[in-house]
């Protein structure tokens, strides 16, 4: 399930090369909308390479990119963005990796996901959020779609970020967790429950 079209389409998302909805466009086209409006924490590109920021551009919006492009201070304003992002490159990279290593493998739009994802992941807020998505379930509809083997291990619902830094903790060997075994953990509320 994509995020939600009809708005969407009416402000000209899908407007593509291509006939109807691109996969994830609707979840591209809410984030991209989400930042240029100054919610979430992505930089310029989302957290994409320039090359794949400009595939995904001409491929999902070029009907619309002038009107996506923002004025030079607009860039401005997100270089410190970038900036912590390029500072944090060794935890980019290993959650990329992660989300790459776990998407259906089908469309270049996963990798695209993957990392900005990643980015996201840097902002301070709970990941939903710093992606400029509408809810969480968004999110766990973007994992479902995507990433579908991390979405199925998240089975107790836990905080999409914890979740991916608990994966990279059990992979990698890196010391993230307090604890064990989260059952045992004193700061589990802080992992598992509701997101206000």
């Amino acid at each position: 399930m994509n995020a939600p079209e009809t708005s969407l389409s009416s402000a000209g998302f899908f407007s593509s090369k291509l006939e109807g909805p691109l996969p994830n466009q609707g979840f591209l086209a809410t984030i991209l909308i989400a930042q240029r409006t100054g919610q979430g924490c992505l930089p310029y590109t989302l957290g994409l390479r320039d090359e794949d920021y400009q595939t995904m551009l001409e491929t999902y919006f070029s009907a619309i990119r002038g009107m996506i492009d923002s004025p030079g201070n607009f860039r401005e304003q997100h270089a410190i963005r970038q900036e912590l992002l390029e500072l944090r490159s060794q935890e980019f990279g290993e959650l990329t990796e992660l989300l790459v290593q776990n998407s259906q493998g089908v469309h270049a739009s996963e990798a695209w996901l993957a990392q900005i994802i990643a980015a996201g992941c840097m902002g301070g807020d709970h990941l939903w959020r710093d992606l400029g998505l509408v809810n969480r379930e968004s999110l766990r509809a973007m994992f479902v779609e995507n990433f579908p083997d991390l979405a199925e291990k998240n089975n107790a619902n836990m905080r999409w970020k914890k979740f991916l830094y608990r994966q990279l903790c059990e992979t990698g060997g890196h010391f993230v967790c307090r604890s064990p075994s989260c059952e045992t953990c004193p700061t589990y509320d802080e992992c598992f429950g509701e997101e206000v």
